[in-house]
Order: C-alpha cells, then structure tokens, then sequence
C-alpha cells in the first residue's frame, strides 16, 4: 500500500486532532529520510541488447508543417522501399513507438514481452518492405511486410443478398492466414514536419537500415564489434547461435545427431584432411563445443561461453579469444604417464567433499571436537557357544551360595588326613533326610518366594 492510499483509510478511522498530530510526525520523517540511490545495475536492469534502449538520433527537422506535395513525395519514394532490420520486431497492431531523435517504446521487458506474446515478425538482419505508411498529425505509421492487419478487414464481414440459399459469399474470402507483419510508429512532439524520405530514412536508422548491403553485412551490423569481427573471419565461438555459426561457416559438410547422458545434440562438421576440420557441438540453438582439428597438431577444444557477456548490457568483460584457461589440449594417441615427473594417478574415491576418515587423524587421535578418533580395527565376532555343554542354574541360588560357604569354611579348618574333608561333595550322615518327621515339634509351613515380604500361614 502507499502513501497516498494510506491516509485516506487514516483519515476515516482516526479522529481529527490525533490525525494531525501523526500526519506532523510523518512530514518531518519524510524531511530527514535519507534517499541512497546507486548507479550499480541490478538484474533487472541486464537484459539483452537487442532489447535495450537504441541511441537517439540527430536530425535536424523543418520548423514548417508538412503538406500535400510532401505527403506525395514520401509515399512515392518509401511505399514498397527495402532494408533490414536492425532488431527483431514484434507482430501486433501496437508495434513499436520511435519518437523523433528520442528513445525506443517499449524496451526492455516490455519489449521482450510483446515479441512472447505476440510472436516474432523479423529478425535482426532479415530484409523488410515498407508495405504501407500512413501519414497523420503527429505521428507517420509504416506497416512492414504487409502490416499487422487484414487488408479490407471491413469487407470481410459484408455479405450480399436477401438471406437464405441464395446468400452470398463475404464479398472478400478470408482464405488468407493471420498477418504476421510489423508496424513501427514515429512521433513528432506536436505535428509532422516537413521531412524529406532521405530524412525518414536517418530517422529509421536504430530499426531499419536502407544501405546496400550483403545478407551478412545486414546481420553482423546488429551485433557486438567483437562477434561482427568473428563472424567475419569464418571463425566460431562458444555461445554463438546456430545462425551465427551459418553466416560465419555457411552450411555444415555433415551432421550427426547423438546423446551425451540426458543430453540431445548436433554435431556440424566443417573441412575434410589435411585441411582443417572443425567438429561444432549445437545444443538447441547455441554452441556448447567447438573442436579444432589441425594437421600435426593436438587436438583443441574449446567449451567456455564466449558470446553470453557480449550479448548482455551489464558490461561484463568477456575475451574475444580463447587463453590458457579457455581451452585445454588433448594429446592425440595412448597417453603414458611419465613416473619420474608426473604424480599417479587417485584412484576413485566415495568420500563427500572434506569428509576425513579416521585414519587420517592426526598422532594425537583425537579430532578437534574431542571425539576419540582412530585407526579402524578389524571386526571381533563373538565366541560360537552352540556347541558347550548345558549348564545347570540352581532353583535357590542363595541356599546354593550359603551351603557353597559352609562347605568351604570346614573343608578349610578340617585337619589335612581327614577323609571327609577331601570329600566335600558327598553327604553326611546329618544331611541325609529323615524316615519320619518327628511328632514332638510342629509342622512348618514351606516357605514361598512369591510372597517373601508377607507372613507365611502355618500348617494344621
């Protein structure tokens, strides 16, 4: 919301004598702010050149109106003239505006948008045709390649006849398909002067140019001097669109279609030995790869984009020319690593990028965090005991470990001749049970370990 949409609701809600209390204390907030305005780029302002703002021009314009003789004088001279285009033009009655030694509407993402939506007309370097020009108060519209519009598109709606079987067609068939021309608007700040055709024409200039030229001509004045010089020199450069690659090379000799992974690509082959052969690698429209073939020499390979800065308006410096670290070399034949000089090669390795292992700590074994931290140990099974004999666990272990102590204690204070301390595993006479219980003592109920911590009821 802003600040202009904002006070009206502050208005309404708050009472009068409140409200011009905050509105005092906005005013002097805005008297103090500080406004930081930067002349970086950011991304939205990087954008293609085609589609950046063109540099004005500088004619020099009659002060007079123009009148019926020079009407006659443009429309003979202009109606069906040639050139090229010098940007790509989009379909769509609204086309482009020029104003008269101003800039270029729309531009930027605008412009771009138009061409989405609208579809492409021209491209950059195609020839044009002035089909029509119209020439009003303030502005002179010229309809290119046929203009974006039906001829007759009224008549194509009048039929003739009383109804029926006996109505006739539309008197003009609409057999034809949809226009696909341009339309280019040029405005003069407050009525059309008296311009000659060879001033149009200079006004024209950041759109369409009227000199002679050559198809390539034509195409490489649209570009960057750095990509015109290539393409001019029949050399090819990463980055170049497949018709950069056709005005510098013309037409590959052969082509192959193949997959790299999930890739599709084209592969342009140029020359045959012993001259030099170049092997150009097109993915959809743009070169990834370039290999240069030269009799006797290494093979070269080039894949680093060269052409993506060029093309762009933020300035980012890119070298016409491949360097050292541009390219890289690849030796031709069985490639034999040189022990004294060269290092072996690492074997493969699945480790993440900086995951150390525990052999590579350091004499101390410990990390840094405090992690005991080693060389790693070869795995110890536990012992197979499948095969030992059963052993017995007795019903009350400490009946078991008081009999166990007794039995200890005399086998220790017993004298050495003694033939039943050598024994003291065999029952005495005092351990053996007794025939009958004895009738003088009561019976004892037997003890339950269920129900150690509550009294035990006697027996009857």
């Amino acid at each position: 919301m802003t600040r202009r949409n904002f006070l009206p609701i502050l208005k309404r809600s708050l009472p009068g004598s409140l409200m011009c209390g905050i509105v005092l204390i906005a005013a002097q907030a805005a008297l103090s702010q500080a406004i930081t305005i930067s002349s970086k780029p950011t991304d939205a302002q990087i954008i293609d050149r085609r589609y950046a703002q063109i540099q004005p021009t500088n004619v020099d314009l009659p002060k007079a109106q123009i009148d019926a003789r020079g009407h006659q004088d443009i429309l003979r001279t202009l109606v069906a003239e040639q050139g090229f285009a010098m940007r790509p033009l989009p379909r769509g009655k609204k086309g482009l505006t020029l104003a008269a030694n101003g800039k270029l509407t729309p531009v930027g993402e605008g412009y771009l948008t138009s061409i989405t939506n609208n579809g492409l007309s021209v491209k950059p370097g195609d020839r044009v045709v002035l089909s029509n020009i119209k020439i009003d108060k303030e502005h002179i519209v010229f309809d290119i390649n046929g203009g974006p519009e039906h001829k007759h598109e009224f008549m194509r709606h009048i039929q003739i006849g009383v109804g029926g079987p006996n109505m006739t067609a539309p008197v003009v068939q609409d057999n034809e398909g949809d226009p696909t021309g341009a339309r280019i608007t040029l405005t003069f700040p407050k009525f059309v002067p008296d311009v000659t055709p060879a001033q149009l024409k200079a006004l024209l200039a950041p759109l369409i140019s009227f000199d002679m030229k050559t198809p390539v001509q034509a195409y490489t004045d649209t570009l960057p001097p750095v990509l015109k010089e290539a393409i001019l020199n029949h050399h090819v450069m990463v980055g170049m669109s497949t018709d950069m690659v056709l005005f510098a090379l013309g037409p590959p000799e052969s082509k192959s279609r193949e997959m790299e992974g999930q890739m599709p690509f084209e592969e342009w082959i140029y020359g045959h030995p012993p001259q030099d052969v170049s092997f150009v690698r097109v993915n959809g429209n743009r070169v990834i790869r370039v290999e240069i073939a030269k009799l006797g020499q290494p093979l070269a390979i080039y894949t680093k984009d060269e052409v993506e800065g060029l093309m762009m308006t933020d300035g980012r410096p890119v070298m016409a020319q491949a360097s050292q670290h541009d390219s890289h070399t690849v030796q031709l034949g069985d490639v034999h690593r040189d022990p004294d000089t060269q290092a072996p090669t690492a074997p493969p390795s699945l480790r993440a990028p900086g995951e150390k292992l525990p052999q590579d700590a350091d004499s101390s074994g410990q990390d840094p965090s405090g992690n005991r931290v080693g060389p790693m140990k070869p795995v110890v099974f536990p012992k197979d005991t499948t095969k030992d004999p059963a052993r017995t666990v007795p019903a009350h272990p400490a009946a078991a470990d008081a009999k166990d102590s007794s039995t200890k204690s005399d086998a220790s204070t017993a004298p050495a001749n003694d033939p039943a301390a050598s024994e003291p595993d065999k029952p005495s006479e005092t351990d053996k049970p007794k025939a009958k219980p004895d009738s003088s003592t009561p019976p004892v109920a037997p003890q339950s370990n269920f129900y150690a911590e509550r009294p035990q009821p006697a027996m009857h």
